[in-house]
């Protein structure tokens, strides 16, 4: 896939235009790099770069009034690159600095998140407390596939906790080489599973990175080159997970993959009412004063909490909904969306 060279050529036909025929000279920069980005279209069909390149190519037309059909601009030398910097900002494997470059604003982000017995709250705002016993999809998309592995918190209990989770992020041409997390219970590791703290040997190996927040409890990935950062937690006997996505990235899936937790939500079949908590091992008064302390608003993450305490029995899941409310806080673009009320 040779987007790059595509991408280099339109930013050195544009790089110094000016005067009066600035917007026609414009306009055959861009129908030169639509020109150019067909050409390569057969083999950078699964590329984000190359889906970014098309779809800004069309905007900007737009916005241009560039016609389709007309003159092309003449083939120039690429200058060299570190002295050239429209070249570097459109680094493909920063998602952040050539989405900007590309369409002029910054990326459009999502969260979701699931902890607790599971909750999961979606990339929509909609917040489920699941059963989901075994293993369940979060994501399933073009970039990453997350699985978490969820077992009952407690013999004879409804509540499952999860107890396993598994990230892959796909292999992406001139960024990453497949990378594998894995972690469960008491196994929290701040490597990939082989070894490795980045994306191998590509030139944007360092677009993906992982690091050790907190010792054996707090780990996060950060994916630039999908424009994507992800918290895994431990809390009591439990892991949690957090994500904040590009939009594009989160959108980025077909039909077949239409089980993901974390767009749709918990099955109907699979939903428990967070008010059936109140026969459980732990007094509600109790969990309700346990949770107070770490949640003074009564949100769904504090609905949450104590719904965990009760069945569980655990003060340690006052933890659990105190670190996705953190997160949510880290993640979410829109602080105004940050408590859900139920």
């Amino acid at each position: 896939c040779k987007i790059l060279r595509c991408n280099s050529e339109y930013v050195a036909a544009t790089l110094n235009l000016r005067g009066s025929n600035r917007n026609a000279a414009y306009c055959n920069a861009l129908r030169s790099y639509s020109h150019c980005t067909r050409k390569t279209a057969r083999t950078c069909r699964g590329d984000l770069a190359y889906h970014s390149a098309v779809h800004g190519i069309e905007d900007l037309m737009i916005q241009n009034n560039c016609s389709k059909e007309g003159p092309t601009s003449p083939p120039r030398p690429r200058p060299p690159a570190p002295n050239h910097q429209g070249f570097e900002s459109l680094d493909i494997c920063n998602y952040e600095k050539s989405f900007l470059y590309k369409h002029g604003q910054p990326p459009s982000y999502q969260h979701c998140a699931a902890f607790g017995d599971p909750h999961i709250r979606t990339f929509h705002d909609d917040f489920h407390t699941c059963r989901v016993e075994g293993s369940w999809p979060l994501l399933d998309n073009d970039y990453l596939f997350v699985q978490a592995t969820s077992s009952p918190v407690a013999k004879g209990s409804n509540a499952t906790v999860t107890s396993k989770l598994t990230i892959i992020f796909k292999n992406m041409k001139e960024c990453i080489d497949q990378k594998v997390y894995q972690a469960e219970i008491d196994n929290l590791p701040a490597a990939f599973e082989d070894g490795s703290v980045n994306g191998g040997e590509r030139p944007g190996g360092s677009s993906l990175a992982i690091r050790e927040r907190s010792p054996g409890r707090h780990v996060e990935i950060r994916a630039e080159y999908i424009g994507t950062t992800i918290a895994i937690r431990q809390a009591g006997r439990q892991l949690s997970f957090s994500i904040r996505a590009a939009e594009e990235v989160a959108h980025a899936f077909t039909e077949e993959q239409d089980l993901q937790l974390c767009v749709g939500g918990c099955p109907r079949s699979q939903r428990i009412s967070r008010s059936e908590c109140c026969r459980g091992r732990v007094a509600a008064e109790t969990a309700r004063a346990l949770c107070k302390e770490m949640l003074p608003v009564e949100d769904v993450y504090f609905q949450s909490c104590v719904f965990d305490v009760v069945t569980s029995g655990d003060a340690n899941f006052t933890m659990a909904a105190h670190g996705a409310l953190e997160d949510a806080r880290v993640f979410l673009p829109n602080a105004e969306k940050l408590h859900i009320f139920q």
